[in-house]
């Protein structure tokens, strides 16, 4: 589990390992290419609508994205979201988990973000995790995952 020593820029500019943020909490962990870009931001703004049903459950929900704090700030500011967003400027967290990879766009091959998602437990251990996901929709079927994990009826 090297990843959590892997260190990202929280929403207060400070670079920490992704242990302190994750340790002793349940957590879903999503990784996408850009702020302020239509598929981002409809997942993100899907996780937001879904915050108080996560937090129920105790489960903190993560966008991490190679941006700067400063666009997540703006991006949160701008459409109202209510999760936290990680910095992973080097994509080393975004390598480590298997959400970097080859991707094409109009016929071009280039490296860069995988929409992916992962869960992990309070130790730190990924329990779920779907790599190239598609935005619309997803943030719901990674809550039906979690309540499933967790055995929790609705």
């Amino acid at each position: 589990m090297d990843y959590l020593n892997i260190k990202v820029v929280d929403e207060d500019g400070n670079e920490i390992p992704l242990r302190e943020i994750v340790s002793g909490k349940w957590s879903v962990i999503y990784f996408y290419p850009k702020d302020n870009t239509p598929g981002c931001t409809t997942e993100a703004k899907e996780f937001s609508n879904l915050i108080e049903e996560f937090k129920k459950l105790g489960v903190q929900v993560i966008g991490v994205s190679r941006d700067s704090q400063r666009s997540h700030a703006r991006f949160k500011e701008k459409h109202g979201l209510k999760i936290k967003l990680l910095s992973d400027a080097t994509a080393e967290l975004h390598k480590a988990l298997g959400a970097w990879g080859k991707k094409k766009s109009y016929g071009r091959e280039y490296e860069g973000a995988i929409r992916s998602t992962f869960v992990l437990n309070p130790a730190g251990e990924i329990v779920w995790s779907k790599i190239k996901v598609r935005a619309k929709g997803h943030a719901r079927e990674v809550l039906e995952a979690v309540r499933e994990i967790l055995e929790v009826k609705e």
